[in-house]
């Protein structure tokens, strides 16, 4: 056990770099209030560095340098602190529609002087919440909805040529297949499954990777 909380450690180290003292903070933050708020089961506290923490943050590994970034059903900031954090030269949104996990996002972000992080509450579909978000390089989420509805509140979000990056489990092809002509239909392509920190993680993250195409634009009818 404390071999791998030691590995884990350097791990941590090696992603967050001179930010490891807020990635420090994150997690004792969801290890205590987390927790007492509702927002991270008490089961999930021994791997919050495994399975939550770095499993997120290692999705900067398909985020180019200062892109912007708006992470929907933020929930308890997961992926969006841990990629902000990890990355300081993105600009991340966190979209959540309900209250008390917008208070505590807010709190932790203004408390710890993050400043590449917006939090928004709302819905992503809402229109308030697209102009105020909308536009981004990419779109990110973790544990929220199949992937059709996903890219349906996602894909708006992100200029054409942005990306969705939805973090998900072994299902992901099967996601793919089961929802591929409804995500063609939202303008979803070039649709990928992607391993991040199989250098770094035991078990790395899969994420479903979607494009949106732009439109083609539709001819006037000839009079």
């Amino acid at each position: 056990m404390e071999q791998h909380e030691a590995e884990l450690s350097a791990i941590a180290q090696q992603v967050f770099g001179d930010r490891i003292d807020l990635a420090e903070r994150y997690h004792q933050s969801l290890s205590t209030a987390g927790v007492e708020r509702g927002l991270i089961g008490p089961r999930e506290v021994p791997r919050l560095w495994e399975r939550h923490i770095l499993n997120c943050a290692v999705v900067g590994e398909l985020i180019q340098e200062g892109e912007t970034v708006v992470d929907v059903g933020s929930g308890a900031g997961l992926p969006g602190i841990p990629l902000a954090l990890a990355r300081p030269d993105l600009q991340v949104t966190l979209v959540e529609p309900l209250l008390r996990r917008t208070v505590y996002l807010a709190e932790f972000v203004e408390s710890n002087g993050i400043e590449n992080v917006l939090v928004v509450r709302g819905r992503a579909e809402q229109p308030s919440v697209l102009q105020e978000a909308g536009g981004a390089d990419v779109v990110t989420s973790r544990a929220v909805a199949p992937l059709a509805k996903l890219a349906k509140w996602s894909l708006p979000l992100v200029h054409e040529g942005g990306r969705m990056l939805a973090l998900k489990g072994s299902s992901a092809r099967e996601e793919i297949e089961r929802d591929h002509d409804e995500l063609t239909r939202l303008g979803a392509g070039n649709l990928e499954v992607l391993e991040c920190g199989g250098d770094l993680l035991p078990v790395p993250t899969l994420v479903v990777k979607a494009e949106r195409i732009p439109r083609p634009a539709r001819r006037r009818k000839k009079r």
